[in-house]
């Protein structure tokens, strides 16, 4: 009796231990010295900040913005924003802004490919929110694998935190970012 308790205790202690540390297995944080940082299209404050600071703190001698070529915030498209953002910086000469059409992170992978040619970079350290960090890095390594990557994460506890649980926000942001991760691994990443 005692061992029938054990083995039935035992798959839901690990079944309940892996959903306290789910929210840790998406964020990778490495950020080390590459030939160009790119910050991927998305979050528009986070991190473009944190591809400043690394660019700022001598990780690369360039940075990529990525910018959703088609969007607009009211009546200004974001890639003209972007490039006024841009030329106000004091590093605007080491800034460039990559237009992006696609809506996904596999979908931008060839907008990334168009705006590096010619760059000469062999590693790239890609920028993106501390939750999406373990797809994109998987998705820019199997897309894309001429290049060698790292990957800094930009934090946001408005709409994520490793904790999940003690957040409504952070734990759709968690389920929905699970589920893109899953879909990814056993689907898209087969297709090619």
């Amino acid at each position: 009796m005692r061992n029938k308790l054990w083995f039935s205790i035992l798959p839901l202690t690990l079944a309940l231990g892996l959903l306290a540390f789910s929210g840790r297995i998406l964020v990778v944080n490495r950020p080390r010295p590459a030939d160009v940082i790119i910050v991927l299209a998305g979050e528009t404050e986070l991190r473009p900040q944190r591809g400043l600071e690394l660019l700022r703190s001598g990780y690369a001698s360039q940075l990529i913005l990525d910018v959703p070529a088609n969007t607009k915030m009211f009546r200004w498209s974001e890639l003209d924003l972007a490039q006024q953002y841009v030329q106000q910086l004091p590093e605007a000469s080491r800034i460039s802004v990559c237009p992006i059409s696609g809506r996904s992170t596999k979908d931008e992978v060839p907008d990334v490919t168009r705006c590096m040619k010619g760059s000469g970079a062999r590693t790239v350290l890609l920028v993106t929110s501390d939750y999406h960090t373990r797809r994109a890095l998987s998705i820019f390594g199997k897309s894309l694998p001429a290049y060698r990557y790292e990957i800094a994460a930009a934090s946001d506890p408005r709409d994520f935190g490793a904790q999940w649980w003690r957040h409504r926000e952070w734990a759709k942001t968690a389920l929905d970012e699970w589920l893109k991760l899953i879909w990814w691994e056993l689907v898209d990443r087969r297709r090619g």
